[in-house]
């Protein structure tokens, strides 16, 4: 990369601040363009952001740049799930081995931060109010409009769509010949609501979980935030018996919560004015392919929207920057780098976005399944004695660099044999013997030549 070139990114967001502070650092100019306002000046995610998750992929993307510790000191660490059972009892269920956590972020605390970050080189620009209306694929311009209409046309060497799950930048893309594209609702929205702080700052439930309350059809999560507060999503049905078409009054709403979700009902005193002012907002999974035309590229969510059940919507986007820059470090040949780095991105981005599926399940019906707790505890029985045969698919997306692709083939290897295990009529009496043991050790043998 010894050659600098012009860089513009459409898209001020988490990844493309981050992707303008890579750049910039290798003495690249950048000039970002964001189509909303500043969000150091205006809250620009008030009433509609879930908490981020921020975990292994994403710290090693802000460590390449030396962000790492300022982030840490806006981040709040979870250990486990804090699981609100529908009987009022309360059972926590470690993410990964002691000491490992993911980190409660808030988006808007950690976008300024980026963009402050990216704001302090010389050879960043950064431009708000300006929405993306037209690229030329063949000359590398791209036409915004300012926020007084008026049109602004900037060329450049390579052009970077970091604009988000409904990226202008895409939409372009999406007009030139044998580009495909998905686009899936699932049938749950999400309401944002708030658990503020006690008296002093204090926390009201404990601080150092992810909190779930799993309804099956259903459920609320919490994340906690550093000034004591949390922030709660509601993720509902939009139609049916139990949905946000049924809940159309606020009267219907604190009753559905107080019949379903009673504890947490107690500690948001404004639940009514909160409910009446926060949106109900749509959960999207975008696909397409390719990533790349001539040196046009999208990345972020612009490339692999993903519904966020597994934490790894952010950290995905990050791990995209650092793939990029892994490629782009040792190479001049540019083409070539963004070539490869679609070719390596795409089946991860696919992976992930199933994950993330398969993961609400999970959070929604089965963290509330006798039989799928002891599954766990079986699990973290064989990690523990045989870490070197078995990490959980958990642990394999949150805690280590392992390509996403290649984590979903194992997790469903791993699935097979743990639908073996407790298919066993007396597996609830007999999970710790070892006769199970012996069978499961005895199937992951069988599977390391694959391996």
């Amino acid at each position: 990369m010894n050659t600098k070139k012009n860089i513009v990114i459409a898209g001020g967001g988490l990844v493309g601040s981050l992707l303008a502070v890579y750049f910039a650092e290798r003495g690249h100019r950048v000039r970002l363009f964001e189509r909303r306002p500043d969000a150091r000046k205006t809250n620009i995610y008030a009433g509609r952001s879930i908490n981020l998750a921020l975990s292994d992929r994403g710290w090693k993307a802000l460590r390449g740049v030396g962000l790492e510790e300022k982030v840490r000191q806006i981040a709040l660490p979870m250990y486990h799930r804090g699981l609100h059972q529908p009987d009022g009892s309360y059972v926590r269920q470690p993410y990964g081995q002691p000491g490992q956590a993911i980190y409660s972020v808030s988006r808007g605390g950690l976008n300024i931060l980026l963009l402050n970050a990216a704001d302090a080189y010389e050879n960043v620009e950064l431009f708000f109010n300006h929405k993306c209306v037209d690229v030329d694929f063949e000359t590398n311009e791209v036409k915004f409009l300012d926020e007084a209409g008026n049109e602004v046309v900037v060329k450049a060497d390579y052009i970077f769509g970091a604009d988000g799950a409904f990226s202008a930048i895409r939409g372009e893309m999406m007009k030139t010949d044998r580009f495909d594209y998905q686009q899936q609702y699932i049938s749950h929205g999400y309401k944002e609501l708030t658990i503020p702080a006690g008296e002093g700052g204090s926390f009201l439930l404990e601080n150092n979980a992810l909190h779930i309350w799993p309804r099956h059809e259903f459920m609320l999560i919490a994340l906690p935030n550093i000034d004591g507060s949390f922030t709660v999503t509601l993720f509902l049905p939009f139609e049916g018996n139990n949905s946000f078409s049924a809940l159309d009054s606020v009267k219907k709403a604190r009753e559905f919560f107080r019949q379903t979700f009673p504890d947490a009902l107690e500690l948001m005193p404004d639940f009514d004015q909160q409910w009446q002012q926060n949106p109900v907002s749509s959960l999207c999974i975008i696909r397409c392919y390719p990533w790349v035309r001539n040196h046009t590229a999208l990345i972020g969510d612009a490339a692999h929207a993903i519904v966020p059940f597994y934490g790894q919507g952010m950290n995905c986007g990050f791990e995209d920057v650092d793939v990029l820059f892994q490629l782009l470090d040792h190479t001049a040949d540019w083409p070539a780098a963004l070539e490869q780095y679609q070719k390596l991105r795409k089946p991860d981005g696919d992976a992930i976005a199933e994950l993330a599926l398969r993961n609400f399940i999970e959070m929604r019906d089965l963290t509330a399944d006798p039989k799928f707790l002891l599954q766990k505890k079986i699990e973290a029985r064989i990690q523990q004695k045989y870490p070197e045969l078995w990490t959980p698919l958990y642990s394999m997306v949150t805690f280590s660099h392992m390509r996403y692709s290649e984590a979903l083939a194992l997790g469903k290897v791993h699935d097979q044999i743990m639908a073996d295990i407790m298919s066993r009529p007396d597996i609830e009496s007999n999970w710790d013997s070892p006769e199970v043991e012996a069978a499961i050790i005895a199937k992951l043998r069988e599977i390391q030549p694959v391996l």
